[in-house]
C-alpha cells in the first residue's frame, strides 16, 4: 500500500472511531459539573501543548510487550501493537482527542438550555432530545471535528514515527515518506506529497471557517420540539 493510502486509511478509522465517541464526551464536557472535570479537560487536550514525541515514547512504553499493559493487550488482539496499523490507530486516537471534542463540545456549549426545556416539557425522553434536537443543531461542530481529524491525521509524524516506525505498507506514512524523500534528496516526491498535504490542510480549514459562520435556531420558539415530540411518538 502506498503511503498516501495508508494515511487515507489510518485517517479514515480514527476519524469514524473518535468522532462518534467525543460526541458523549463533549456533551458531558459542555454540561456536566463536579471537580473531576477539570482533571478530564486536562488530560484531553494534554496533547495541544505535549510533543508528539513525548506522547509517542509514552504509548511506546505501554504498548510495548515487555510492560504488563502492552501484554495484555498483545494477549487481547493476538499480536504486538508495536509497529504495527493498529498500534497506529490507538496513538491516533490519543493524540486526535483535543481535535476531536474541542469543537463538539463548544457546539454543545452554545445551545441555549430552554431548547432542552422546552423539549422536555413536550415529553422527549433525554434521548429523543439528544437524537431528534441536539444532534441536528450542533452538525457544523461534528463537521469541524470530523474535518480537523481527518486532516491532522494525515500529517501527524512525532508519533507515527515512534509508535509505527517506518515499515513499508504497514506504517510508512505519507509524513514519513516525506521525510524520507528528502533524506535521499528525492524532492520531487517530497514536493508531490507535501503539496497534497499543503491543499488538504488548506481547505481543511476553510471548511471549519466556513462553519464557524453557521448559526443554530434562536430559542424563543419552543415550537420545533412541540413539533419534534409529535414526530417521535411513534418511536
Amino acid at each position: 500500500m502506498s503511503p498516501f493510502l495508508l494515511s487515507l486509511k489510518l485517517a479514515a478509522w480514527t476519524t469514524l472511531l473518535l468522532v462518534p465517541a467525543s460526541l458523549f464526551i463533549g456533551r458531558w464536557l459542555a454540561r456536566g459539573q463536579g471537580a473531576v472535570k477539570p482533571w478530564v479537560e486536562s488530560l484531553i487536550y494534554l496533547p495541544l501543548v505535549l510533543p508528539p514525541t513525548v506522547i509517542g515514547y509514552y504509548l511506546l512504553r505501554v504498548l510495548s510487550p515487555n510492560s504488563a499493559s502492552g501484554e495484555f493487550l498483545s494477549w487481547l488482539t493476538g499480536q504486538s501493537l508495536v509497529f504495527t496499523f493498529p498500534g497506529l490507530v490507538i496513538a491516533s486516537l490519543i493524540v486526535n482527542l483535543p481535535f476531536a471534542i474541542q469543537p463538539i463540545q463548544l457546539a454543545f456549549s452554545n445551545l441555549p438550555e430552554q431548547l432542552r426545556e422546552a423539549a422536555w416539557v413536550s415529553g422527549l425522553s433525554t434521548v429523543k432530545t439528544w437524537w431528534h434536537i441536539e444532534l441536528p443543531l450542533i452538525w457544523p461542530g461534528i463537521l469541524a471535528s470530523a474535518t480537523l481529524v481527518f486532516a491532522h491525521t494525515l500529517g501527524e509524524f512525532g508519533v507515527v514515527l515512534l509508535v509505527g516506525g517506518n515499515i513499508e505498507g504497514t506504517t510508512r506514512t505519507v509524513s514519513i515518506a516525506i521525510y524520507d524523500s528528502v533524506q535521499s534528496f528525492d524532492m520531487t516526491t517530497a514536493g508531490l506529497y507535501s503539496l497534497i498535504l499543503l491543499i488538504v490542510s488548506l481547505l481543511s480549514l476553510l471548511i471549519v471557517r466556513i462553519n464557524s459562520h453557521s448559526r443554530i435556531a434562536p430559542a424563543s420558539a419552543p415550537a420545533s420540539p412541540t413539533a419534534s415530540a409529535t414526530e417521535t411518538d411513534r418511536w
